[in-house]
This record gives structure tokens, sequence and C-alpha cells, in this order.
């Protein structure tokens, strides 16, 4: 099965925080999305591996993505070596994406500006000839994704470019709550983090109505590439 886009994602519900609205508005467009989770967050302070990975299930069928996979890596230790980007090699060459969006650039948490360095290095690599992977006993071939983009998360870094997620909000913050155990909720008895005040929750909406302000839009999600984006006309700018 080919995918038109793979998100990845250093924990379970980083795409969903980050760039779900975006894959939502791409479904119902009818493009073939997929999810690859580098760790199953099994060091979050809340919740445990088991529960999440029922919870990114569900996430799943919530945004409508054809495929979810979790590679295991070490949450907290996995590293950016040959091991770790011959796994996601095996991937991108067995899924042939278009387009990966995975963790920002720079951020709060150690995994995610690992994780963007590891799969932005694994996509260039996957495009060499000479770099042989197996899959269930046959040679891959070599697929190199057209472009590789970075969603923002915890920091508000300045976007590249921007996407209008109007009107897949609703739906963003569905994939996101699937993660009952990590966020705001005012029954649990977990320890606080971070992430599980009531203001990181309505972050979500607040940001997204943030970013779309700044192109005339009511919502909207940001992106940073690590090469210059290149529009066929000038007139494709909205």
């Amino acid at each position: 099965m080919k995918l038109d886009i793979l998100a990845v994602g250093a924990h379970p519900d980083d795409v969903e925080l980050s760039c779900s609205g975006t894959i939502a508005k791409e479904v119902d467009r009818g493009k073939k999305v997929g999810i690859l989770d580098l760790t199953r967050g099994e060091l979050g302070t809340r919740g445990s591996a088991e529960i999440r990975d029922k919870e990114a299930k569900a996430a799943a069928e919530i945004l409508g993505v054809v495929m979810r996979h979790n590679l295991e890596f070490s949450d907290g230790f996995f590293e950016n070596n040959t091991a770790h980007k011959l796994e996601i090699i095996k991937i991108l060459r067995k899924y042939k994406p278009e387009i990966v969006l995975c963790n920002a650039i720079e951020d709060r948490h150690i995994d995610h500006g690992k994780g963007a360095k590891l799969v932005s290095e694994a996509c260039f690599l996957s495009g060499l000839r000479k770099i042989e992977t197996i899959m269930n006993g046959n040679k891959q071939e070599a697929w190199r994704p057209k472009h590789v983009f970075h969603y923002i998360q915890w920091k508000n870094l300045k976007p590249d470019f921007v996407v209008d997620i109007s009107g897949y909000l609703d739906k963003k913050v569905e994939s996101v709550l699937a993660y009952r155990s990590q966020f705001f909720d005012e029954k649990s008895n977990e320890p606080e983090t971070p992430i599980s005040s009531s203001n990181f929750l309505d972050s979500i909406t607040y940001r997204a109505q943030d970013m779309g302000r700044l192109i005339n839009k009511e919502h909207a999600e940001g992106f940073n590439v690590d090469r210059n984006v290149a529009v066929d006309s000038i007139f494709d700018l909205i």
C-alpha cells in the first residue's frame, strides 16, 4: 500500500497535537495517510504504554488513517544511529510516502528534536540504492519522499508555511482527547504534568486560532522545512 502522507511522531499523541487538522483535511480529500510512532511513550508520567497503545488506535480511527505502526524504540533513549535509521528506512520503502511530516526541529522534549533529525536523515538515506534493506524476505527498492516537513509543537517557532485547517479543529481536538490518560481530566488522580493542565488543552484551540489569524483564516497549523518551499505560480499562495 502506497501512502500520500506519512506522519511520524516520537511519541503517540505528537502527531495528533501538532498536525492532525492537516491530516483530517487530506483524508477528506481522498489522500492515503499513515502514522508512524517511534516509541510507545513508556516514560510518560501519566498512564502506561499499554494504555497509550489503545489510545493511539482510537485516535487513528478518529482521523481515518489507513495504517498506524509503532517501532517501539526506547522512549527518551533512542539514538540517531544506523540501526534506528534503517528501521525507519524500511517503513519508508514499504509505504513510499510522497510527504513525510515529523517532529519539531527544536522543542522542549529532547525526543522531538532528536526524532526530527533522525527521520529527516532517514528520508534522505532511503533514496540511496546502495543501502540495502530486507522486509518479509524481499529486498526493498530505494524510495525518497518528495518533501519532509516539521510540525510545530511546544515552542512557538516561526512557521515557514501554514496550512488552513478551518473546519477541522473539532476533529483535531477529538483525536487529542482520545489520549484520556495524558490530558486534562478533573477526575484524574494522576500526577500533574506540563500537558495535563486545562490551559494546555485550551491551547490546542487558541494556538490554531492565532495561526489562522495570521493568514486571515479561522484555524491553521504551522510547519518548518529543511529546504526552500517552491510554488509553480505566485498565484498558488492563498
